[in-house]
């Protein structure tokens, strides 16, 4: 018999001299220790190590704020608002309600309006008309992720938009991003307030003065056009498209020291961006959706890229010029200005920030000046009595010039004129804005984060503030003034009111009392039989068909 070996030379780990085979293992152990600690300590290995982990991390960041954003935002603020008395329709997971929007404005805006009427709110809002009747006049709509409180109670408007607590919100900025990027129409905080400060003196009264030649120059030269076509026996013309260029040639050469026909490039391609940044606002929902590499997005930076070429050429040239001697200033025009508050204290503008400011002031000083002259040319086509009694005044103060600064405010029939040509057909049909902090509105509280949106054409066209008459053309409500022809005088907002008032509205009156006295002065006008009406909103409020008018020099 073998003997029976103890127990404790059988177990005890460091008695390597009674067992071969345990010396073995031990070793072996140590070898795969040693490789183990070669491998980790690999200079590859510990990057490919960390790439793991930090994109482990990543995932896990990025999972949290989908959550929060898709998830628990959105339960949150239904929530909120619902324990105040507010509720809306239900958002679908990340596109919110976007889809039942653009539906509905579709259906509304795929054919003509079946008569001439301005009741046009149900065909440019729908989804706020159908709402407001479900749910009343306070609801929350989902913008994708966004969370918007349609706001329609004039004193709750009045101390938003005279509060500093709001501005514009990413989801437009986003949208806009390639537009207009962040100049003073989409900044925020102390940038806007900046940028507030540089564009402002641009438009003040005295600067104001010296536009109206400019203004004359330019419309005269229209005008002529207008001649010749009727001297050759076409006497149908679309108003529309020669405003827009007229708009183009005045902004350009009063505040931007530069042609139309050197300007050209920038408004054509603004226009093409202009409808394609419009279609993108339907995609915002979608994280990331402005890097995918799609030929919708391919064509938007394209655009982008000749808009700011073609800006960064006029503004080299306006600093050249200063550089090299040619000129001691840069200008009195709103570049110059801008370029003048880059060499003095404070803030300055970066190359980005300069193009973004002039993409918003070619914008605007053209788009919605153009629009303004458009629609008015159209009411007053159809109106006959009003057309008569704006020409008489404008005869009777003006004679046979064109008018003066001075003559302008005088043109009171004219200025009633274009108040209700900006109440029925305001180029901006909404007016959004967005809280930075928590904040009360009225009864309501409203955590950061949370938009506000104003229904304006709804409001201009409502029958409790401006009377059972509020579809109809009637200038005579602006007799004594804004404030009396509303209920109220948050019910007239063209330009927006408050801090963000537009800064550019006198420029903006001024150059359509211009244009339009001398319009009338040498010209009758009705509306053509091939004038379809059919408004539709491409950011802002356009006639999809334009507006044919058939002329008659007096």
């Amino acid at each position: 018999m073998h003997p029976v070996p103890q127990l404790s030379t059988l177990y005890n780990p460091l008695n390597f001299s009674t067992s071969q085979n345990t010396s073995s293992l031990f070793t072996s152990l140590s070898l795969q220790a040693r490789c183990a600690l070669r491998f980790a300590m690999d200079p590859v290995h510990i990057l490919l190590a960390s790439l793991i982990l930090v994109m482990a991390l990543m995932t896990v960041w990025a999972a949290t704020h989908f959550f929060i954003a898709y998830v628990w935002w959105p339960r949150r603020i239904r929530r909120l608002m619902e324990r105040q008395g507010v509720s809306g329709p239900p958002p679908a997971f990340m596109v919110g309600n976007l889809m039942e929007m653009t539906k509905l404005r579709d259906q509304e805006t795929v054919n003509d309006m079946g008569c001439f009427t301005h009741d046009i709110a149900h065909r440019i809002l729908p989804h706020y008309i159908y709402n407001s009747q479900t749910y009343g006049k306070q609801f929350v709509m989902w913008w994708g992720v966004e969370p918007r409180l349609a706001v329609y109670q004039p004193e709750l408007i009045k101390e938003m938009l005279y509060s500093h607590s709001y501005g514009k919100s990413e989801l437009q900025q986003k949208g806009n991003k390639d537009f207009i990027g962040k100049g003073v129409l989409m900044a925020n905080g102390e940038e806007w307030a900046h940028q507030r400060r540089v564009v402002a003196p641009a438009f003040r009264i005295e600067k104001l003065k010296g536009h109206v030649n400019y203004m004359v120059e330019c419309t005269s030269r229209m005008l002529d056009e207008f001649e010749r076509i009727v001297r050759s026996g076409s006497e149908e013309i679309e108003i529309g498209e020669h405003l827009c260029k007229l708009a183009a040639d005045i902004i350009a050469r009063t505040e931007f020291g530069s042609s139309y026909e050197k300007g050209k490039k920038i408004f054509q391609q603004l226009n093409s961006l202009q409808k394609l940044s419009s279609k993108s606002g339907r995609y915002l929902w979608l994280p990331g959706n402005s890097f995918l590499p799609t030929s919708f997005n391919r064509e938007i930076k394209k655009r982008k890229q000749q808009v700011e070429s073609a800006l960064m050429e006029i503004i080299r040239a306006r600093r050249d010029s200063v550089h090299v001697g040619r000129c001691t200033s840069y200008g009195n025009d709103l570049l110059g200005l801008i370029l003048s508050s880059n060499d003095g204290e404070g803030v300055s503008l970066t190359n980005q920030q300069l193009m973004d400011e002039c993409k918003t002031f070619f914008f605007t000083g053209q788009e919605t000046t153009s629009l303004l002259m458009t629609w008015t040319i159209m009411l007053l086509a159809s109106s006959p009595h009003w057309q008569e009694k704006a020409r008489a005044e404008i005869l009777e103060i003006c004679q046979d010039s064109p008018p003066s600064f001075a003559d302008l405010p005088k043109l009171k029939i004219l200025g009633m004129i274009l108040n209700e040509s900006l109440r029925l057909y305001t180029p901006a049909s909404i007016l959004p804005r967005q809280a930075f902090e928590d904040v009360k509105l009225g009864e309501l509280e409203l955590p950061k984060g949370m938009s506000v949106w104003i229904p304006v054409l709804a409001i201009h066209h409502s029958k409790e503030l401006w009377g059972e008459d509020a579809n109809e053309f009637n200038p005579q409500r602006f007799a004594e003034g804004v404030h009396k022809a509303c209920k109220h005088q948050m019910g007239f907002l063209p330009f927006s009111t408050g801090p963000r008032t537009c800064v550019g509205q006198s420029f903006a009156i001024m150059e359509a009392k211009v244009v339009l006295a001398m319009i009338l002065s040498r010209f009758r006008f009705t509306l053509s039989p091939n004038y379809r009406h059919a408004p539709v909103c491409v950011l802002t409020l356009q006639p999809k068909h334009g507006v044919q008018i058939i002329l008659e020099h007096l």
